[in-house]
């Protein structure tokens, strides 16, 4: 078992990324984290310091996240076809969000963060690179003829499939939202 304070960390972190989901990173307060959590603004002070620490903890932990929800179920599976399809469902489930309320916090973070310089945009643009590479190489094992324009038009395919499914789902309450963006997977594998 944890000791005490690595519990209330943990809660601290849970209960902001649940808030960041709905009111984004920067809107987030300590007092806010504090007040859902049911403790004093100072016991959030004594784990974080000042809001920047927490907001890089919380997107340091999202990342995490993501990529036990995500990467995790796929990586022991086959490279290529069997690898994309899970990583494709696993991020269908993430934007839905049934441990967050407002579903993906990555896309909500980077809608946010993507005009404002600084080390949180930062550390965010490099995982998403980084995702974007994983994404490349098992499209290439897909694709193993295929020149990088085309391997990087299939990554950036596949980013407008989720951002598309998020926004279809999430502010249009689509209900065929997931049937319309696993038809858009069908149709980018059938052309490749």
């Amino acid at each position: 078992m944890p000791p005490k304070g690595a519990t209330t960390h943990a809660r601290l972190i849970d209960e902001a990324i649940s808030q960041v989901t709905v009111r984004g990173l920067a809107a987030v307060s300590l007092q806010d984290v504090a007040g859902a959590a049911g403790v004093s603004k100072s016991t959030v002070l004594k784990h974080f310091q000042s809001k920047e620490a927490l907001q890089a903890e919380v997107l340091d932990a999202m990342i995490e996240r993501f990529k036990a929800a995500v990467w995790a179920p796929a990586e022991p599976l086959a490279p290529g076809r069997e690898r994309l399809d899970r990583i494709f469902a696993g991020e269908l489930d993430w934007i839905d969000g049934d441990d967050t309320p407002g579903g993906c916090p990555l896309m909500s973070t980077a809608a946010e963060l993507d005009d404002q310089p600084g080390p949180l945009r930062d550390a965010l643009k490099a995982s998403q690179l980084l995702w974007a590479k994983v994404i490349k190489r098992e499209f290439r094992t897909l694709l193993p003829e295929a020149d990088d324009a085309t391997l990087e038009l299939k990554v950036f395919q596949f980013r407008g499939i989720m951002m598309a499914y998020a926004h279809s789902k999430r502010l249009l309450d689509d209900e065929t939202a997931r049937r319309q963006a696993t038809g858009a997977w069908r149709a980018l594998l059938a052309a490749a």
